[in-house]
């Protein structure tokens, strides 16, 4: 082990030692900073073809990964990764090891999860039902597969661990739903790229907590047309609550895409 996996942390609230308030306006507030977690042995898959075309949209509901910032360094999670959705947004390093399909040479990719591997369950966990529980499985896209070993394997054992998100610019939020329910997609989430809990303020009223959907959408039920709309989120992981103030104007509209000047580290 070297002697950056000594130091790794391990996913707990221990891994990050205390918890912060990051907001806008208040600089010396220090942010938490996510570290990786050690390598775990997995097995890893792909989907689709050199395009990555069959990778878009997915169960976190990124919709277009190219317009939202992933791009085809992406992979779907198996159902124990993927903890119903809370594992949206989360980058890890995968490396190919012990196979004669593995490029040398190659230290790691790193990818993205936006979607979910879903279990197969007239296939034996061994043999085709790759994702079933309880296995650890990447379903990578088939470019960021190729970046490790040769597609023709199928196939191939791996290494993995969680790492930081590094995403440019602040978070994104997608807006969807109407006048009496509103339903935000959270993207380009940096640090744990994850997200526990999440708030929508309008310039009317105060902080609403909104309910996990499903993926990586929270929803509230209350009137916020006409108003100027928050965010308050809290990481999954971290546990680190930012507030991104004023990301939507009081003219906001659903179908559109909105973006703050704040992000995890």
């Amino acid at each position: 082990m070297n002697v950056s996996e000594k130091h790794a942390f391990r996913f707990s609230e221990s891994f990050f030692g205390r918890v912060a308030l990051a907001i806008i306006g208040k600089p010396s507030v220090a942010a938490v900073v996510y570290r990786p977690s050690p390598w775990a042995l997995a097995h890893a898959t792909f989907y689709g073809d050199e395009t990555a075309s069959e990778t878009m949209g997915g169960a976190c509901g990124y919709g277009n990964l190219f317009s939202n910032g992933y791009g085809i360094d992406t992979a779907a999670l198996s159902t124990t990764l993927f903890n119903n959705g809370f594992a949206c947004g989360t980058c890890y390093q995968i490396k190919c090891v012990k196979s004669p399909w593995c490029y040398s040479g190659v230290q790691f990719t790193t990818v993205t999860a936006t979607n979910l591997c879903p279990p197969n369950w007239a296939k034996d966990t061994n043999n085709g039902g790759w994702c079933n529980p309880p296995r650890v499985h990447f379903d990578m896209s088939k470019p960021a597969f190729m970046k490790i070993a040769q597609w023709k394997a199928g196939i191939v054992p791996i290494m993995y661990r969680r790492v930081p998100c590094i995403r440019r610019g602040g978070i994104r939020f997608y807006f969807q739903g109407n006048g009496y329910w509103l339903l935000v997609y959270a993207m380009n989430v940096g640090g744990g790229g994850d997200i526990a809990k999440m708030w929508v303020k309008g310039s009317k009223t105060g902080w609403i907590g909104m309910s996990h959907n499903w993926g990586a959408s929270y929803q509230a039920f209350a009137t916020l047309t006409g108003q100027s709309l928050s965010f308050k989120i809290t990481s999954y992981t971290s546990k680190e609550t930012i507030i991104c103030w004023n990301v939507a104007p009081a003219n906001w509209n659903v179908g559109l895409t909105y973006k703050s000047n704040v992000n995890f580290h």
